[in-house]
């Protein structure tokens, strides 16, 4: 249940779920022209995403140029999906960024992720909050020597840290 009202059944979610994480499969490989804005599909008119280092972005169409601004340099990054969960209306995707480089054991540089999404029904998700720390990933950046692709878009100085549900 979501503030009362019955969670949609399983199956939709669940179908929902596995489209968002083929189409995460495909971006990595290249296949969508869009990149990550082909995410934005997959969220209603009024969604709200919040990411650890930008922020609150709220609305489909400032979801589109986020995905696509903020990726911007980081062609050569993966985001490859771990697990899933579901929960009623909310999803839970496990995922590791993998920074190209090894470290001098030979292991791959990458920091544990996890992002919260909720369902709003018409295979449409309403939010999506991203978690990982910036600060393990900084020193990732540090440590690899890691230099982006191209000149790379920079978070605000002053996100907005408001992780709050839209409607609450």
């Amino acid at each position: 249940m979501t503030a009362g009202v019955p969670a949609h059944p399983r199956a939709e979610v669940q179908a929902v779920v596995d489209t968002y994480c083929e189409l995460r499969r495909r971006i990595e490989e290249g296949l969508e022209p869009n990149g990550f804005g082909a995410l934005a599909d997959l969220y209603t008119d009024d969604a709200v995403y919040v990411d650890a280092a930008w922020g609150r972005i709220e609305g489909k169409e400032a979801i589109a140029h986020w995905l696509e601004h903020s990726m911007v340099g980081l062609g050569d990054w993966r985001f490859p999906v771990e697990f899933t969960a579901i929960e009623g209306d909310d999803v839970v995707v496990k995922w590791t960024q993998v920074i190209p480089g090894r470290r001098p054991d030979g292991t791959p540089y990458t920091q544990s992720a996890y992002s919260r999404l909720r369902y709003a029904g018409a295979g449409k998700f309403s939010y999506e909050e991203d978690l990982y720390n910036m600060a393990h990933v900084l020193d990732d950046l540090a440590e690899s020597g890691w230099r982006p692709s191209e000149p790379m878009n920079v978070p605000p100085e002053h996100p907005d840290r408001n992780w709050s549900l839209p409607g609450t």
